[in-house]
C-alpha cells in the first residue's frame, strides 16, 4: 500500500453521496466530486431466483470443441463467475457492456500447487493465468465439468442493484480534476483529502464487493495504477506523464470479493480485478482484458 494511503472507496444512493459531499466539502467542491462518481452494478449473494444475473462458482456453460482455459506448464484455470449480460441493467454504465450472451471469469487460483505460481500483472509470462471470456448468447454450449485434479467452487447465485461509486481521492481520475501537479497516487492539499471526509467515506461503506463497471474498490493502491505499470513493462517512472495517460486507457470491468459462501479467499481477503481498454470492450476484445489481484 502506497504511503500515507488508507483502503478507501464507497458506493451508494445519489441521495446519500450528495448528503455526504455537502456536509463535509465547500459546495462547489462538492459539486465537482459528485460530477466524478460513476455507476456500477452491485453483485451479492441471492436467494430470489428471479432476482439472478449470474453466479460464482459451479460449472461454466462451454461452446462446444472450446477447450477448458488452462496455463500452459501450470494447469487448468478455476471457475469464478458467470455473468449474464442480458440480465444486468448495463444501460445504467458508463462502460460498452456487451447486450447478450456471458461473461465467463477463471483464474488459477494456486489449488494445483499450493499457491506456488502466482498470477501477477508485472509478469507477462502469468497472464495466461487469469481469462475472461464472452459467450454469445446463440453459441451452441453445453455445462462443462471441471477437470479432475480442481475442486469447484460452490455455486452462489448473484442479484444485481445499480450504485454510485467513488473512487479514492488519489485515484488518477480524482488527482487530474482536483491536483494535476500532485505526485502520482499520493495523498495532496485538498478538501477531498481532509482527515475528516476520509473518515466519512470509510463510515458510510468499507466493503470491497462484487462488481461490473464503475471505480474499482482498491484494497490497496488504485488497480489502475498496477496496470498501467504492467503494460509498460515498469519502465515508466511515476512522474512521467506517460504513465498517467496509460493509466487513463483503462476501465474496471469486474471486481469479485472474497466470499464465504462460495469458499473464495484471495489472499489475505482480498479481491480479484479484471480492466479493460473501452475500445478493446466495445470490439468484444476480452482476450485483451487485464487482470490483478490485492490482498490487505
Amino acid at each position: 500500500m502506497l504511503p500515507g494511503m488508507i483502503r478507501l472507496m464507497t458506493h451508494g444512493s445519489p441521495e446519500a453521496l450528495r448528503s455526504l459531499a455537502s456536509q463535509h466539502l465547500p459546495p462547489d467542491i462538492a459539486e465537482k466530486w459528485l460530477d466524478l462518481l460513476r455507476p456500477s452494478v452491485r453483485l451479492s449473494a441471492s436467494a430470489d431466483s428471479d432476482n439472478v444475473v449470474g453466479h460464482l462458482g459451479g460449472q461454466p456453460h462451454l461452446p462446444t470443441g472450446m477447450d477448458w482455459p488452462v496455463w500452459e506448464g501450470h494447469g487448468p484455470l478455476s471457475f469464478i463467475a458467470s455473468i449474464d449480460c442480458a440480465a444486468l441493467p448495463a444501460r445504467t454504465l458508463d462502460i460498452d457492456l456487451p447486450e447478450t450472451g456471458r461473461l465467463l471469469f477463471f483464474y488459477f487460483d494456486g489449488q494445483l500447487d499450493d499457491g506456488d505460481a502466482l498470477v501477477l500483472a508485472e509478469d507477462r509470462d502469468s497472464w495466461a493465468g487469469a481469462r475472461v471470456l464472452h459467450v454469445p448468447m446463440d453459441e451452441d454450449v453445453r455445462d462443462r465439468e471441471t477437470p479432475g485434479e480442481l475442486k469447484p467452487y460452490p455455486v452462489v447465485p448473484l442479484a444485481a442493484r445499480v450504485a454510485l461509486t467513488a473512487a479514492e481521492p488519489w485515484h488518477p481520475r480524482l488527482r487530474e480534476a482536483f491536483a494535476p501537479s500532485a505526485p502520482l497516487g499520493q495523498r495532496y492539499d485538498h478538501p477531498v483529502c481532509t482527515q475528516e471526509f476520509l473518515d466519512a467515506l470509510w463510515a458510510f461503506d468499507d466493503a470491497v464487493g462484487h462488481q461490473i463497471g464503475g471505480h474499482a474498490h482498491s484494497v490497496q493502491n488504485p488497480v489502475e495504477i498496477e496496470i498501467a505499470e504492467a503494460v509498460l513493462e515498469g519502465e515508466v517512472p511515476w512522474d512521467d506523464p506517460r504513465l498517467s495517460e496509460e493509466v487513463g486507457d483503462w476501465v474496471l470491468l469486474a471486481q469479485f470479493d472474497s466470499e464465504d459462501a462460495a469458499d473464495m479467499m484471495w489472499g489475505d481477503c482480498g479481491a480479484l480485478y479484471w480492466l479493460i481498454r473501452p475500445q478493446d470492450l466495445a470490439e468484444l476484445r476480452f482476450d485483451r482484458a487485464m487482470f490483478t489481484w490485492q490482498c490487505s
